[in-house]
Formats: structure tokens, C-alpha cells, sequence
């Protein structure tokens, strides 16, 4: 960040805001002192937005070399993802993101004639390849994964999309359908 955008930076956005985008910009478990230089603010000020923070459940506490760290909160995470999709695409849209991402999956599966992505990591696993061609199959693992991933996203949001929407619709005198 040059000077310019770290003036900015502290100018317009508070001490607690400043935490708050260096957490979401984490990559893992990160001591309070690091995310405090990236939030530029004091550690005493980091330290009380993050317990603030963990108490609200968006990060978790922890130990990095025995200095207290904080992580976000990968069940939060996992639940924003799906309401995003849920908010952002209609269940028509989401039904056929699933069926483009299967059909992927299932063209790799096909291409290297392999069941699973499981299955594709032994075949790399017990092959004779030359570093061009292990470097072509971790790409390969690379795509199936982010496939995977997509995919569980996508049905979580085809499985919760009723009970989110109905929860997020405004208020009606109708009593909810939850037993």
C-alpha cells in the first residue's frame, strides 16, 4: 500500500473497520500484532475488536507459536457463501449452475478415466510421469477441487433456498412453516 492509499485508508475507514478488513483478508490463523500493523491501529485496539468478533462468532480464537491469533470462522464463512448464492441467483439459475459444474466434473472424470478425484490422485500416484505431465495433473487436482467445492456450495443452496428466502421475505401475518 503506498502512502496515498494508506492516508486514505486511515481516513475514512475507523480503527475497528481496519481490523475488520485485514481479517477478511486472512489466510489463516494470524497473531493479533500482525493484524494490528495490517490494520494499522494499536494491538490494544485490535486486541478488543477481535474478542468482539469472536464473540459475535465471525473469528476464532487460537494460538499461532504461543501468541494469541485469531482465524475467520469457517462455519460463518461457509453459511455467507451460501446466502450469497441463495440472494444473488434464482433457483432456476442455481439448478443449472449445478448441472454446468457436474458436467464439468464429469468431463474430467471422463478425459482421464477416473471415477473420483480420489481415484485420479492414485492414478497420479502409481504413474510414471515426467514433470510437465505431474505438473498438467496438479492443475487438473486444482480444477476438480474447486469443482467439488462449487458444487457442495451450490447444493447446500438449492437444499436451504426455501427456508432462506422465506426467512428473509418481509413479515407477513402467515405463520411459518418450521415444525
Amino acid at each position: 500500500m503506498d502512502e496515498s492509499e494508506q492516508r486514505t485508508w486511515t481516513d475514512t475507514l475507523s480503527g475497528r473497520e481496519r481490523v475488520r478488513r485485514a481479517i477478511e483478508a486472512l489466510e489463516g490463523a494470524t497473531p493479533v500484532g500482525e493484524i494490528a500493523d495490517r490494520a494499522d491501529v494499536s494491538r490494544a485496539t485490535a486486541d478488543d475488536e477481535l474478542e468482539q468478533l469472536a464473540s459475535d462468532d465471525w473469528v476464532s480464537e487460537t494460538t499461532v507459536e504461543g501468541t494469541k491469533a485469531y482465524d475467520l470462522n469457517p462455519v460463518r464463512l461457509l453459511f455467507d457463501e451460501v446466502t450469497d448464492l441463495i440472494e444473488e441467483h434464482s433457483r432456476k439459475e442455481l439448478e443449472s449452475q449445478l448441472a454446468e459444474l457436474t458436467e464439468e466434473r464429469d468431463q474430467l472424470a471422463a478425459e482421464y478415466n477416473a471415477d473420483s478425484l480420489s481415484e485420479f490422485r492414485n492414478q497420479l500416484a502409481e504413474a510414471e510421469l515426467n514433470a510437465s505431465e505431474i505438473r498438467e495433473r496438479r492443475n487438473v487436482i486444482e480444477t476438480w477441487e474447486a469443482i467439488n467445492t462449487e458444487r457442495r456450495l451450490v447444493r447446500h443452496a438449492l437444499q436451504l433456498y426455501d427456508d432462506v428466502t422465506e426467512l428473509s421475505s418481509p413479515r407477513t401475518d402467515v405463520p411459518s412453516t418450521f415444525a
